[in-house]
Order: structure tokens, then sequence, then C-alpha cells
């Protein structure tokens, strides 16, 4: 829901918004193969060609044809796993359509190896910007229940899944201690707000430096830090404190910024730091309205829709 205007797009150009990772390599000699979806009929609704979409994306694609990954666009396969990605991100919660699709793809072992990449690549890579874990997970646990793959392939997709499930959106977060730099001590869910926006940084990131100065350039996040309803927690996750003291100073004195002593949220995977930086929004309740974004816009519109829903709008 959080994606509308990239959906619009998706819908009317069938361009991909993710970004890509590098290619497998495909001899020069050999045509790659090209899978068409449907083109949703134009007497439809925006909506309706949504649905449309939603159901029959794969409808034209043969599960049955394992010649079709050796030899397929991958470039062009990811573009329109991207823009099905795109079409069910209004409902970023609801697995139904990954879990019918992975179904269909568990035919034999090349064609569910090749949609679990194409999976990781938009879903999980950290560059994508339709990394989502509600989406993954069922690719994850349709690779898990599958005959294919022994004790030791299940190590890494196993890992993998214990990892998405951590913060769901909508389930209360994973609780954790954080220390100030006057030695002092606090909690996530002892911080009272309607809000808790936590920002997990690093001081030498440059995307760190520009997702601070988008928070502090939001009319709407700056008013309600200014009262009071909204936190931010700015967390250091690592161990050279030295770094961290040296960059205080660039922290908003509004914010709370703390560091992980004893890199306890590391040690304990309670949190993916695969990827800094990264923004979670907690309601008052410390249930997550927003996981592991980089993009701020995403926060307000959380923040407008929660507050629109409050509000029985």
């Amino acid at each position: 829901m959080f994606r509308l205007l990239c959906f619009v797009f998706a819908l009317s150009a069938f361009v991909s918004c993710g970004r890509r990772s590098a290619q497998p390599r495909t001899p020069v000699s050999v045509p790659q193969h090209v899978f068409l979806p449907p083109v949703p009929p134009v007497a439809l609704s925006l909506d309706e060609k949504r649905d449309f979409l939603r159901e029959h994306f794969w409808d034209r694609f043969d599960f049955g044809d394992t010649l079709f990954v050796s030899q397929a666009d991958s470039a062009r396969m990811l573009d329109l796993y991207a823009q099905f990605i795109t079409v069910i991100s209004d409902r970023p919660t609801d697995p139904a359509p990954i879990q019918a699709l992975m179904a269909r793809a568990a035919v034999s072992r090349p064609m569910l190896d090749y949609f679990v990449w194409l999976a990781s690549q938009v879903l999980a890579d950290p560059n994508s910007a339709l990394r989502n874990d509600e989406f993954y997970i069922p690719v994850l646990q349709a690779q898990l229940a599958a005959p294919f793959y022994d004790e030791y392939e299940r190590i890494g997709p196993d890992y993998e899944l214990r990892t998405a499930m951590q913060n769901r959106l909508g389930q209360p977060a994973n609780d954790f201690r954080y220390t100030l730099a006057s030695g002092a001590s606090g909690s996530l869910y002892r911080l009272k707000a309607d809000y808790v926006l936590l920002f997990i940084n690093n001081p030498g990131c440059p995307m760190c430096r520009q997702i601070r100065d988008e928070i502090c350039a939001s009319p709407m996040l700056t008013r309600l830090i200014g009262a009071g309803r909204l936190k931010v927690l700015a967390f250091y996750p690592d161990e050279d404190l030295g770094e961290w003291m040296n960059y205080r100073e660039h922290i908003p004195a509004t914010w709370i910024n703390a560091y992980d002593k004893g890199c306890v949220v590391r040690e304990t995977s309670a949190y993916n730091l695969s990827a800094i930086p990264a923004l979670y929004l907690f309601d008052r309740s410390k249930r997550v309205l927003v996981k592991d974004a980089t993009d701020v816009s995403l926060i307000e519109q959380a923040i407008a829709w929660h507050e629109q829903s409050a509000n029985g709008l």
C-alpha cells in the first residue's frame, strides 16, 4: 500500500521498480527464452487490472519446461518478477500470491531453484526497493518443504527463514536494551510515545547521513517529534565506540543517541543487521508498522495511514 505510484507505473508500463544484481551468464550462441505475462482487459479499472494480474500473472508460464531455466533471459525475468511483486504489494502482508506461485514452481528442483533465486534478488537483496520479508517467508518455506535438498542444503534457507520471522509487520517488535554516552541504559519498550522510529546506523555511512537529513527535513516527523508523539532512537550496533563517540554531535539533540553495549542485538539476531542503515517504525504498543526500510517517505505514509485508521477514516 506504500508503493502506489510504483504500482500504477508498473501496470501502465510494465517496468521494474527493483534494482538488479549481476545476472547469470548465458552463452551468446543460445537464444534466450522470454516469458510474456498476460495483459489485463482494457475495460477493467486499475484495481480490477491489479486483481487480474494478481491471479493470472503466471498463467502463461510453463513450469514444466526446465529448458527455459537454462536459456532464460534472466534480466527480463527479474524485471517481470519485480513487476509481479509491485502488483501484489498493495497487500504487503498477504502471502497467498507468493504461496500459489511457489507451489507451481516446486514441480522440479531446477524450476524451484530458479524462482528462489528470483525471489532472493527482488525480495531479499538489501539493494532492492521491493525487499519484503513477508513475501520472502513463503519462498523459504516452500524451499524447506521441498524434497529436493539434503540437510546441509537446508541450513542456509533455515537461517534466512528464522531471521525473516523476526519483527514481522503487525507483530510486537523484539525488545532490546540500549546504552547512552553517559552510561545510562534503557529499552525499546520503556519508550513512551505514539510512535518510535528506530534508526539503525553507522557513523561512516553516507546513506545513513542522507536518511538523517531526510528525517530532519520532514515537516511531519519534525512536528511529531516536537509534540513528543514520535521518539527517534538512533542506534549504533557495532563495537567501535570511538567512532560512535566522535560522531555524536551529528545526531540531533532531540533524538535518543545510543549504542548496543556488548553487541547483544547482533549476537542474538534480534534484528537483521545485514544491511545498514535500516528504519523500523513502531506504534505505541511497539507493533511493527514499517520494517527494515530506507525510505523516509514510507515512514510518513505509514504514520498517516495509522492515524487515519485510528480515527476511523
